[in-house]
């Protein structure tokens, strides 16, 4: 340890900046005293004695030169212009630029006097103090332990790592958390861009502010929140999260406010509590002026082996239809649950649970706008070389049982358990030719209460190899066979005859090759890079037993450039397309500082005329194909347009045309979405019916904060096309060919740490209790506060 005259020579001997480590003595190990309240003027006080949360203009160094190892605990390292230490007292008296480290804490002040007998420390002058966490207090006086992790301070600013800042006349920290009396707190700017002092848009002036960093929580006594500078509501007591992500405890989280014309103004608060570090529960009420009051839960759990969340609405109101109900009131509500399990390195266990009490609920409260509800557990085995799944499906229908609709998608009972669904792949090298073989088996049952009930299992092989040729041609042979087994019952009970398949127990047999080659040319051209790939695929397969086979996978079967060159171009397993056909089409890319094109095209051609099972307007019938292709363009961020098209193989009318496109930046965007199926399939064999639709959305930014965000949906079905009637408001708005479907505009403002938007919305695909009106939602977010 260093004497006292050793320092007293060293501080005469240069006027450089001394750095000392000084060996703790034995009262450095002792707790710390209370230390008293430091006196001086400063930042946290302003001119009205209210307190002030700007920082000074600049934030003083609080770095010490030329230590480059970790300090121990019994440890400190400061460097001063001047260094004095009265050897009677044993105090050290730093001044000019005096800055400390000890225990991860940090000091900056211009004169420090340690009492090395009591551990206190007083700091003075332009204090400046960050603890391990990046939190830094400011002051002009100080009085502190000797680790620097206790004190206390007059008019002092505590600015948060996390950007939240807190201003008091008196302040304290013990043991790590902060006591500060007749104090305010923002997360917001305090200064303009220039650097000029402002008022904040909000804070929250208190008797007593206790900030806790282990607990990540901000507590007020006798708080009043101020916004553009006017009160606008006062408690006895309150709390938030202070900003950082961390930490949880239980409080209101920011509330919801809309209105519309079914069930009148609504105000829902949800409150969250914590019920472990790793569970939660948030229960919020729901209130209305026109219907009864709802209630909803959600429960959420982390464990290491996964997580899991359940959420339930609970209500009482009145269920009309379209015949009416009388006003009679029945219990109404929507359960949902998920989760997944990392059961061990290979084996998962996903579930995902939905049920609601009636076709309307969701829709009546603007929970969602789903058709159908998909429920589903399943346990998934996936290693290098296999893959296996075991699962359970059930599906509710939301779809209303109107003129029009359809009738077998509307009715419950029509909806399948699928019970159990198993399959399972392998793949094998193949020792003989370097190809892959994959195995596949497969089983499925089909239960309805109501309907036709289906199993189904086979088992199959393919065997494929890719051959890279001398002149950059890619081959890729494929071989491929299955055998399938199905029983079927109550077959009569599905609606559409082709779909049916005989009753009983059938066998099928499948085999089918291919050859696909690809030839990619590449080469530069203006200043980028350009890919020209034709693409020609031949593929046979005997003659299948299709129609003795119920389907049930294979129903909204469509030629598209994702399946142009498939082995079978209908989904799912049920149905298989048979015969020898010839597939062709070229890709195309384009690469170029900041844009792109990508594109591609093609058509089949099938060698029998024998009439298939593929039916009109698929673009599958005949010997020729429809044209299909896809282009998409993308110009730096600002540009991007996908385009997918079918077109008529003889008059090459458009039979399929969706366009995606987004123009505009982050702030300023326009979206537009088109999509139109002019197939004229037969309604009486195709669930997929025509259906012609536009959808737009739109946001404006307007300065830095403001915005304007706008979206629609049109129906552009004409009258001689067939849709559901779900879709529409009525069966008689198919006629005109311009419907909307939902629409919304608004307004919005954000800040640093203040959100708000008003939006109108409107939803036409209504019926029963859930009718069409306006709804307008109000939000406001204070940054941290809620929770």
């Amino acid at each position: 340890m260093l004497n006292a005259q050793r320092l007293a020579n060293a501080r005469l001997a240069t006027a450089l900046p001394l750095v000392l480590a000084l060996t703790a003595a034995p009262a450095l190990a002792q707790g710390a005293p209370d230390a008293s309240i430091g006196a001086g003027g400063g930042f946290g006080a302003s001119d009205n004695g209210r307190p002030a949360l700007s920082a000074p203009s600049a934030d003083p160094p609080l770095t010490v030169a030329n230590i480059d190892k970790p300090l121990a605990d019994n440890e400190a390292a400061f460097t001063a212009d001047q260094l004095d230490y009265d050897t009677e007292k044993h105090v050290v008296t730093a001044t000019g630029d005096v800055r400390m480290i000890r225990q991860g804490n940090r000091m900056r002040a211009d004169r420090v006097i340690w009492n090395r007998d009591t551990d206190d420390v007083h700091a003075s002058g332009n204090v400046a103090i960050q603890n391990p966490q990046g939190d830094m207090t400011y002051a002009q006086d100080a009085e502190l332990t000797d680790s620097m992790k206790d004190g206390m301070a007059q008019d002092m600013l505590l600015v948060l790592e996390n950007g939240g800042r807190m201003a008091a006349k008196q302040g304290a920290r013990k043991d790590g958390v902060y006591t500060l009396n007749h104090a305010a707190y923002t997360p917001c700017d305090v200064t303009t861009s220039a650097g000029c002092p402002k008022e904040p848009i909000w804070k929250i002036t208190a008797a007593k502010v206790v900030y806790d960093p282990a607990r990540h929580r901000v507590s007020y006594r006798e708080a009043r929140l101020t916004f553009l500078g006017l009160p606008i509501f006062w408690l006895p007591a309150f709390s938030h999260p202070d900003g950082s992500g961390a930490g949880g405890n239980s409080g209101l989280l920011v509330p919801d406010v809309s209105y519309n014309s079914r069930n009148g103004l609504m105000y829902a608060q949800p409150y969250y509590i914590q019920l472990a570090p790793n569970r939660d529960l948030t229960v919020t009420p729901y209130v209305f002026t026109a219907v009864a009051p709802m209630l909803s839960a959600e429960y959420r759990s982390l464990s290491e082996k996964g997580a899991w969340r359940v959420q339930a609405y609970a209500t009482e109101s009145s269920r009309s239809t379209i015949t009416g109900d009388n006003g009679r009131r029945d219990p109404r509500g929507y359960i949902e649950a998920n989760g997944t399990w990392q059961l061990s390195p290979t084996w998962t266990l996903t579930g995902s649970i939905r049920a609601v009490s009636d076709k309307t609920f969701l829709q009546r409260y603007d929970l969602n706008y789903d058709d159908t509800l998909r429920s589903v557990v399943k346990a998934e085995r996936i290693d290098d070389d296999s893959y296996l799944s075991i699962a359970g499906w059930a599906f509710q229908t939301l779809v209303p049982k109107l003129p029009g609709s359809n009738l077998a998608q509307a009715r419950q009972g029509q909806q399948p358990f699928a019970l159990p669904a198993i399959d399972y792949r392998r793949r094998i090298t193949d020792p003989w030719l370097g190809g892959t073989f994959t195995l596949q088996a497969n089983s499925l049952a089909l239960i309805r209460t109501d309907g036709q009930d289906t199993q189904r299992a086979f088992a199959s092989a393919q065997w494929q190899k890719w051959l890279l040729t001398g002149m950059g041609q890619l081959i890729t042979f494929t071989a491929f066979g299955r055998a399938d087994v199905y029983h079927s019952s109550d077959n009569d009970l599905t609606q559409t005859v082709v779909y049916q398949g005989q009753p009983g127990w059938q066998t099928r047999g499948i085999a089918a090759a291919a050859v696909d080659v690809r030839w990619p040319f590449a080469g530069a051209v203006w200043n980028g890079t350009q890919r020209i790939t034709p693409r020609i695929q031949f593929a046979g397969s005997p003659k299948t037993r299709n129609m003795a086979i119920p389907n049930e996978d294979s129903r909204a079967v469509d030629l598209e450039d994702t399946n142009l060159f498939s082995l079978n171009r209908f989904p799912g397993y049920d149905r298989w397309e048979d015969g020898a056909r010839v597939t062709y089409g070229v890709e195309y890319a384009l690469d170029m500082p900041r844009f792109s094109l990508r594109s591609d095209i093609g058509q089949s051609y099938r060698f029998s005329n024998r009439a298939g099972i593929l039916p009109p307007g698929t673009g599958l019938s005949g010997r020729t194909s429809d044209v299909v292709g896809r282009a998409t363009v993308r110009y730096g961020n600002f540009v991007s347009v996908t385009e997918r098209f079918r077109l008529d193989k003889n008059s090459f009318s458009i039979r399929r045309n969706e366009i995606d496109a987004t123009l505009g930046s982050a702030n300023t965007y326009l979206e537009v979405g088109y999509l139109n199926l002019n197939r004229h399939i037969d309604p009486s064999i195709e669930d997929l019916r025509d259906h012609e639709e536009v959808r737009l959305g739109a946001r404006l930014a307007v300065g830095k904060r403001w915005s304007l965000f706008g979206s629609t949906t049109l129906d552009l079905t004409k009258d001689e096309q067939t849709i559901t009637a779900s879709q529409s408001q009525t069966v008689q708005d198919l006629e005109d060919g311009l419907d909307p479907v939902k629409s919304r505009v608004g307004i919005a403002y954000e800040d640093d740490c203040f959100e708000a938007s008003v939006q109108w919305r409107r939803n036409y695909a209504a019926f029963g209790d859930a009718r069409y009106g306006n709804s307008f939602q109000f939000r406001l977010a204070f940054k941290n506060l809620g929770r």
